[in-house]
């Protein structure tokens, strides 16, 4: 009885260290749970990369006592990672695709890291991996809001800068028109395709009895127009004075922009009217024909010897056409923004249809006629956008 005694105990106190050793090892993988709980919830917190990566060395390090600890990103240079031999490497992934790798090396108390340290580590990439992934999004996000921010305010400045370079360009236009006591009614329009284009007209009287009048159109758009068109019109009004003729004009300022180089050109309709008379010389720069309305309403196109655009080439001379406008009569000067307007179909507005216009417009004031051909043009292109400039110009003789 006593050697059976003995043996129930000792097998009591087998089953006690089997149990003590199994509570034990239960508490130390709660107590792993709960680390790997807290650092992830550490991590899925943060925000920024280089937090993460940072928590992510010290969470192995306190995870599984090692030494060093070291995240290497995919695609990222300049090293970071560990080389000692021994080191575990366990993959960071996430949404299906390796984002980096999560090392480990050097044990602490001089042991090796075992297989359930990395299984550990296993654990904790998944959560860790995620919050890295989501880091590099908010990462791109933030670069995409400043990039977006940048491009915001440079298009602002740029459209701020075009709507200055807009008003400095109409400040080269007349902003009056005769009044109802002159004998002879003169409007002009321009409507840019985009903020500044390379359209023009003006018109001023140079003596009390001769009118100046021109129209033109720059071969390209934008502000590299603009400042042609500026150019031309300073050296037109510049240079013209009363004993000067319409082509004669053109050659000297021809010649000018010829010295520029500018790489740019400008086709042009320029004349001089004779208000006592109601006599027009005309000279052409390789421009759109014109026409007169007849004070009967029949339309008439003036056929001007042709020139060169200004710019094109220097020592050129131009001709000069004389034109008698009777009371009553129109003329109409036009850049090809009017005839080749087009509409949806690809149609273009034409001579034809212009010609059309102006057989109904015998009665029209000058700005009557410019406002109703707008109009005509804008409901031909049926809401087709505008791609070249539009610039207009009707004298008529009271």
């Amino acid at each position: 009885m006593a050697i059976a005694g003995w043996i129930a105990g000792a097998l009591g106190l087998g089953a006690a260290a089997v149990l003590w050793a199994r509570n034990r090892r239960l508490a130390a993988q709660v107590k792993q749970s709960d680390m790997l709980f807290e650092l992830s919830s550490q991590m899925y917190s943060a925000t920024l990369k280089q937090v993460l990566l940072q928590q992510g060395a010290e969470a192995v390090k306190r995870l599984v006592h090692a030494e060093k600890a070291a995240i290497t990103l995919a695609g990222e240079t300049g090293g970071g990672g560990l080389d000692e031999t021994g080191a575990i490497s366990v993959p960071l992934t996430a949404r299906g695709r390796q984002i980096g790798v999560l090392q480990a090396a050097g044990k602490r108390g001089g042991s090796a890291l075992t297989a359930a340290d990395r299984e550990l580590l296993d654990k904790l990439s998944g959560p860790l991996a995620l919050a890295l992934d989501n880091a590099l999004l908010h990462e791109v996000s933030e670069e995409s809001v400043n990039e977006l921010q940048l491009a915001t305010a440079l298009k602002e400045r740029l459209e701020s800068e075009l709507q200055i370079a807009g008003s400095i360009q109409l400040s080269f236009l007349p902003t009056t028109m005769p009044s109802a006591n002159e004998p002879f009614d003169v409007c002009a329009l321009l409507k840019s395709a985009k903020e500044v284009g390379g359209d023009f007209y003006n018109f001023f009287k140079i003596d009390d009895d001769h009118l100046f009048f021109t129209l033109g159109d720059v071969s390209d758009k934008g502000i590299p127009a603009a400042l042609f068109m500026a150019m031309t019109l300073s050296l037109l009004k510049g240079k013209m004075h009363p004993e000067l003729s319409p082509g004669e004009l053109l050659k000297k300022v021809n010649d000018e922009l010829c010295l520029d180089n500018a790489q740019l050109f400008a086709t042009i309709v320029c004349g001089v009217l004779q208000i006592s008379t109601g006599e027009a010389v005309l000279s052409d720069g390789g421009h759109c024909t014109p026409y007169v309305v007849k004070a009967g309403g029949e339309v008439l196109p003036i056929r001007l010897a042709k020139g060169i655009p200004l710019g094109s080439f220097p020592d050129f001379t131009y001709k000069d056409v004389k034109l008698q406008l009777e009371r009553g009569d129109k003329l109409v000067i036009y850049t090809d923004g009017i005839t080749e307007a087009e509409n949806a179909r690809q149609e273009q507005y034409s001579t034809g249809r212009l010609q059309q216009f102006l057989t109904q417009t015998k009665d029209y004031s000058s700005a009557e006629i410019i406002d109703a051909l707008l109009m005509d043009v804008f409901m031909f292109a049926d809401g087709a956008p505008q791609s070249d400039d539009i610039a207009v110009l009707c004298l008529t003789r009271r």
